[in-house]
């Protein structure tokens, strides 16, 4: 079948749900037996979100092959079985780049560069290429319909249909239809000049997915309809859910499959969503319940953990229970202590940051867990300072610390890899990307693994110090993920501890809610035992 392309804008305001929609649509389509591919174009002109800070730009996702990406791309992984490269995420900066190389060496010959045709020439082209031996090509254009920056995009998408042939093309513009207190009424007001803004630019939208909190009544929808140019039953509620992964049955219910393949002329079969049925299930109604404890310092970010909050969501569904999500600001902890902090939580997780700030806060979490015997999982930095922890507490180094927080460290049990210490640049130069790992026998991780060889997803400059390596094992901790290439040490746990385990990497990237990753389902399992022994259930 010749691959058709459905495009995703948005309007009015941002943080809509465009990627969540995306994500979303493209569950459908693979449950209705369709290949999809998904992509993400970014209007800004950072080359990718990797130097953005977390209150910019949110978490930042990981693929196998190493880029660094929007988050959204979490979504597009979790939602459907495609494993995204970085060919599925670009930006005004990469476009830019790309062009003027191609300028510079001549490409052009000597011709006028400009936005049309040689920047949307090259949007183009990316779209093509992230497109190929799939049926459905499914890409999100970030930003809001109006923005100056997404203009080069929209413009690129608009030339599509014209490239392609009106079947093979499909606009879908995400919007919001408010409800005002006040007057007691849902507005169409907004979406109507969103939609306006965008037929402005030349594109006629197909399908409207419109944002609300509530039902949007029959007669509304045909208002909606009539001012906007599409068809009444092409006005699709987008209703506000309880869990994220009932927005494909949402869709389903509101007959958007069916309303695409319509419009797309694309014949399947019918949508088998039993599987997102069971998930659905499983999260409202579960047979228990843990509470676990985020120690950072973005706390107030929830989207800086954006994987992480998901991925601790599926090591809850594979325990048929709901994980209550705490967040500790590490630098409360510095400034207040411990005190009563942890009384009421199961488990205590440290995830990946970077700098010095709160990093005593998360050291003394961990240093908390490790003696209450509470479960503790700490990934990337959170390793580091359960190994810096570990140095200074239980092997008496007492001056144990990261050299990215002290350069002149006397004892840095984390060090600044040997590669890096060339680098000078920050964009894409972490060590990013997937990796293998080889798991030591007997360990936890080869147990809950249930393999000696894995591969995982990274993002950082700094790693366990082998210099220190024979003393903290005299100690006792277990290092029990060894990098066979590098020999850098993966994983951390303890052995006298009911769930102690840190590792380099970040696992929460290739998590999925019909394929929980095995060390979130172990945690949790360990968090919800320990929350029985805690209230003493029986």
């Amino acid at each position: 079948m010749k691959t058709k392309f459905l495009f995703i804008t948005g309007g009015v305001v941002s943080s809509l749900g465009k990627g969540l929609s995306a994500a979303a649509i493209g569950a459908l389509m693979e449950a209705r037996g369709l290949r999809v591919s998904m992509q993400k174009m970014d209007p800004y002109i950072n080359v990718d979100p990797g130097t953005m800070s977390p209150f910019q730009h949110g978490e930042v996702f990981v693929t196998d092959d190493g880029a660094e990406t929007d988050l959204d791309l979490g979504h597009y992984e979790r939602y459907t079985s495609a494993t995204l490269s970085r060919k599925s995420n670009f930006t005004t900066g990469q476009v830019y780049d790309s062009v003027i190389r191609k300028e510079r060496r001549g490409d052009y010959l000597g011709g006028t560069v400009q936005v049309i045709p040689h920047i949307t020439n090259e949007i183009k082209s990316k779209i093509l290429e992230n497109a190929r031996g799939v049926d459905l090509a499914i890409v999100e254009v970030g930003g809001t319909v109006g923005d100056i920056e997404s203009l080069p995009f929209l413009e690129a998408i608009r030339q599509f249909r014209a490239d392609r042939g009106a079947d093979n093309v499909l606009y879908i513009h995400l919007t919001l239809v408010p409800y005002i207190q006040t007057a007691g009424e849902l507005k169409t007001k907004p979406t109507q000049h969103s939609v306006k803004e965008l037929r402005e630019i030349g594109i006629q939208p197909d399908i409207l997915l419109c944002r609300c909190d509530r039902e949007i009544p029959r007669d509304m929808k045909a208002k909606i309809a009539l001012f906007c140019n599409v068809r009444e039953e092409a006005v699709i509620t987008a209703r506000d859910v309880q869990s994220i992964y009932e927005v494909p049955i949402a869709f389903h219910n509101e007959g958007l499959d069916e309303r695409i393949i319509d419009y797309l002329n694309i014949w399947t079969k019918a949508p088998d969503l039993s599987a997102w049925e069971r998930i659905v299930q499983r999260v409202k109604e579960p047979a228990g319940e843990t509470t676990i404890a985020i120690v950072g310092k973005y706390v107030e970010l929830k989207e800086s953990y954006k994987s992480l909050s998901e991925a601790l969501v599926h090591g809850g569904i594979a325990n048929n229970c709901r994980v209550n999500l705490k967040y500790v600001d590490s630098e409360s902890l510095e400034r207040h202590g411990i005190n009563a902090t942890f009384d009421d939580v199961d488990g205590i997780l440290v995830p990946g940051g970077f700098g010095e700030r709160g990093s005593e806060g998360k050291i003394a979490a961990i240093g908390h867990a490790r003696e209450q015997r509470i479960p503790f999982f700490g990934i990337c930095l959170g390793m580091q300072m359960a190994v810096v922890e570990y140095a200074r507490n239980v092997c008496g180094i007492e001056d144990a610390h990261s050299s990215e927080f002290h350069d002149d460290a006397e004892n840095p049990v984390i060090h600044i890899m040997e590669e890096q210490k060339r680098v000078r640049g920050k964009g894409g130069t972490m060590r990013l990307g997937a990796y293998p790992c080889v798991l030591g026998e007997g360990t936890l991780a080869r147990r809950i693994y249930g393999t000696d060889q894995i591969s995982e997803r990274h993002r950082h400059r700094y790693e366990f110090n082998n210099a220190y390596r024979e003393r903290l094992q005299e100690c006792g901790l277990v290092l029990s993920g060894i990098n066979p290439d590098s020999d850098l040490v993966e994983i951390v746990e303890m052995k006298d501890h009911p769930w102690f385990l840190g590792c380099q990497f970040h696992p929460e990237f290739k998590s999925r809610p019909m394929d929980p990753h095995p060390l979130f389902e172990s945690f949790v399992g360990a968090c919800l035992k320990q929350g029985q022994a805690r209230r003493g259930d029986a």
